[in-house]
Parts: structure tokens; sequence; C-alpha cells
């Protein structure tokens, strides 16, 4: 009898243990469900393990918050979850989870900057204020990377960091060979890229502009109202040039022009004279 007890008794034991590593590898595998509803999870600094837990346990990411700690203790990864906000969804299993963020693997976005933006179509594409002044010209229009909840601090340093990769060594010693300076042909880039949208274009436009400065003539241009009252470059650039732009605005296309226009479909009519330019206006401006 007493042998038939210590029997019962372990496989009692047994059962149970059983049943316990069964349910634990059950929700520590198992997803909360095999749909694929993602959402943003932030981690916030000096959150314990057990508090981010939680908050997966809350926003439906994982099934049990206590079989999660167990396995962050049991794995030596306790200490090891890093901050920031990461995609995870519905599907991922605790494993797969925790892997994310103890790698760090954070949530990532991709931001298209079209080449022309101002400062101001910037700040209203991303929803964030860019710091500084004077930053207009030198913000490189590009496909940028960043870190989900990105600061303007961030975004603008991503955009300044693509302008001075962009301007290599050989282009800025073709500028000083020049005698201009950066700022006056981003400048002109800036007028060049609201101007025209072909490359082949844009270089003749910027020989055309060129020309004007020389001889102190205005230089006109449609999108700087300033141009007309006064001659020169603007004070600032107007907005983000392209590299195109910023090219056309290093190696201008020397030619025979001294006027140009666009028509409404976006062909480029180039004059001699002022003359020519009027009946061009004329003809292709009703």
């Amino acid at each position: 009898m007493f042998l038939f007890k210590k029997k019962s008794r372990s496989i009692a034991i047994f059962l149970f243990l059983f049943f316990l590593i069964f349910y634990f590898f059950y929700f520590l595998y198992l997803p909360v469900d095999k749909g694929f509803t993602e959402k943003v999870f932030k981690i916030e600094k000096g959150k314990s393990p057990f508090q981010i837990a939680e908050n997966l346990e809350k926003q439906g990411l994982v099934k049990n918050k206590f079989i999660f700690t167990s396995y962050l203790i049991l794995t030596g990864k306790y200490n090891k979850v890093q901050a920031g906000y990461y995609f995870l969804n519905s599907s991922m299993n605790i494993p797969k989870i925790v892997k994310k963020i103890v790698l760090g693997e954070t949530a990532k976005i991709k931001i298209t900057i079209p080449e022309g933006f101002t400062i101001l179509q910037i700040e209203e594409k991303i929803g964030l204020k860019l710091p500084g002044e004077n930053l207009q010209g030198f913000l490189f229009p590009d496909t940028y990377q960043l870190a989900f909840g990105f600061s303007g601090e961030e975004m603008n340093k991503k955009m300044r960091d693509g302008f001075e990769k962009k301007l290599t060594p050989d282009l800025r010693e073709k500028i000083k060979k020049q005698n201009k300076t950066i700022f006056e042909i981003i400048t002109m880039a800036s007028l060049i890229e609201k101007e025209v949208r072909t490359f082949k274009d844009k270089k003749m436009i910027s020989g055309i502009l060129w020309k004007r400065l020389k001889i102190d003539m205005p230089l006109q241009v449609d999108v700087a109202i300033e141009t007309y009252q006064k001659i020169g470059l603007p004070e600032n650039p107007i907005c983000n040039p392209g590299m195109e732009s910023i090219l056309a605005a290093i190696y201008p296309e020397d030619n025979e022009y001294w006027y140009y226009l666009s028509t409404f479909e976006g062909e480029t009519i180039f004059s001699k004279t002022l003359e020519q330019h009027n009946k061009a206006k004329a003809k292709y401006l009703k």
C-alpha cells in the first residue's frame, strides 16, 4: 500500500511537471494569433523587464507576462533589453520578440524629401519643427531612414550630413577654382531647381543666369520676385535643390541665349534677344 501511494505520488509529480513544462512551452512559442496586427511598442529607459512584460500583455502581443519574464531570466537576457520603439505583431512568439528587443532592432521608417522642397514643406511633411536658422538650401533632398519617433534635430542632422556627403571634395575644389562660394552655388541651384525639370535645360539656364550676373543684369527669375527688384542672387537659397541642379550650377553650359521661358507643357524655349523672347511669350504663354 505504501509503495502504491509513493508510486502514485511520483506519477502525480511527473504529470504536474509535464503539464507545467507543456504549459510553459505552449505559451512560449504560441503567438497571440496567426494574423498580422502590427503595433509600435515603446520600451522606455528604466522600465523593468516585468513592466515591459505587463505592457506587452496589455497590448495583446504576448499571452502571458510571467512566461515572458521567465524566459528572459532563463536565457540570461533579463538585463539586456534595449529601450526604443519596436514594430511588433501578434503573430510573433516570445523568443522572436525577445530576440528583437535584446538586439535593439528598433523600428525604422523611410521618409522621402522631394527635390526643391522648402524648410516649411519639409516640416509639414514630417510634422516637426526643424531647429536652427538659414538652413535652406543645405538640407539635401533624398530618402532617409530614421528611428521611429525621431526628432526635428535628428532629421536636420540626417539632411545636413546628406548634403556634406554629396558635395564632395572635388566639387568643392571646382567651386573654389571658379572664385565662387558654396553659398552662391547653392543659391543659384535653388533657382534652377524651381525653374526647369530636365538636367539639359538646367545646365542651359545656369549658363544664362551666370552670364546675366557677370554684366550686372537682373536675373529676373519668376520663382524669386526679388531678382526682378535688384541685381544679383537672392539673399538666401529659395529651396533645397537636388544634385542635378547643384551640378548644373557648378557646370553651366555655355550658350548664345540670354532669355528663356517654360511653356505650360513644361518645354523650355530659349531666345537670343529680348525681341525674340517677347514673341515667344506671345506665342506660348497666351
